[in-house]
């Protein structure tokens, strides 16, 4: 046996260890706590709800940031919240007007549709991208309060950003996507993202839009997550992952999951049975993720990078990383 040969054999019975020793579903049996908050952006007239989801831990933690799809509040996908925050994280889940359930939900059942479609428009993704560095801001502001609930709870050196849809759109803005014109939205504060249903850019090719990522991102879509608001189809959130440069990058493809599964409840349209396994399959891999690029460790970094990730999946679905 040479030198080389038996090196790499005790790494990987090093990694072997190490992966059966981690677990991203264990969670402690007492409950997050939840904080609904607003930030005021005074500089742009804007008010913005939050809801938090606080672990036990009172000593400063990762935070993550999370941002709902097109009609959404801050009060969905409290399955990822409860669970990040019992996993010892500050979860934040910011709600944004403007294209939040304000957009249809004093219209009639059949003026819904258009009123979405409307409200999917640049300007939003403008206030949105601009609403989370003012969340950022007053994190920042709140953890240095000793008043505050927050007061020296919140580690802003490890923030990650997340979201769905419109929120996997301004996640992507955020955290180093470049846009068509001008110098982009990325704020150097976010150290790792998770995208749910993620967007390759209307016009042009893919590449030069996410070349420039530096951060690790974790894509997660389904072989049936199409949108008929914005005619995303399941195909167009494929082009993402091939166009992202090396290090730190991953994708699941969940099969037969649609645009809901990323949510609590159906979505009008949906044809498939709700799968209960994909929710399970997106807080191990997200957890995992988080503990890996927010935490730094080695035990989710090696889980994630093995075949042990497959545990938590369904035979059919699709895992790669690069």
């Amino acid at each position: 046996m040479t030198g080389k040969y038996a090196a790499a054999l005790l790494i990987l019975a090093s990694a072997s260890r190490l992966c059966a020793a981690y677990d991203p579903l264990t969670v402690e049996k007492a409950a997050a706590e939840q904080k609904d908050l607003t930030v005021k952006d005074e500089k742009r007239s804007r008010e913005i709800p939050l809801r938090v989801y606080l672990p036990k831990d009172k000593t400063p933690v990762p935070v993550v940031l999370f941002s709902h799809g097109l009609g959404g509040t801050r009060e969905m996908c409290a399955y990822l919240g409860n669970h990040w925050a019992a996993r010892g994280y500050v979860a934040v889940f910011l709600q944004h007007p403007g294209s939040d359930d304000s957009v249809w939900k004093d219209k009639p059942p059949g003026e819904r549709m258009a009123a979405m479609k409307k409200a999917a428009n640049l300007e939003n993704l403008l206030l949105r991208v601009q609403d989370v560095p003012a969340v950022l801001d007053q994190l920042e502001v709140w953890n240095k309060q000793n008043s505050h609930p927050f007061a020296g709870r919140l580690d802003m050196k490890r923030v990650g950003m997340s979201g769905h849809s419109f929120g996997a759109v301004t996640t992507q803005s955020v955290s180093g996507q470049t846009p068509q014109f001008g110098k982009g939205f990325t704020d150097p504060r976010i150290k790792a993202s998770v995208i749910m249903s993620p967007s390759g850019p209307r016009r042009g090719d893919p590449k030069p839009a996410f070349a420039d990522v530096k951060v690790p991102w974790l894509l997660l879509t389904g072989t049936k997550d199409s949108a008929a608001i914005t005619d995303m189809d399941a195909q167009s959130r494929l082009v993402v992952f091939p166009a992202l440069p090396p290090g730190g990058k991953y994708e699941l493809v969940l099969d037969k999951a649609e645009h809901s599964a990323f949510t609590d409840r159906p979505l009008p349209g949906d044809t498939e049975k709700r799968n209960p396994n994909h929710h399970r399959s997106i807080l191990a891999v997200t957890t995992a993720f988080w503990d890996a690029y927010l935490r730094d460790s080695t035990e989710a970094r090696a889980w994630l990078d093995s075949a042990k990730v497959r545990e938590v999946l369904d035979k059919d679905d699709r895992w790669q990383k690069k």
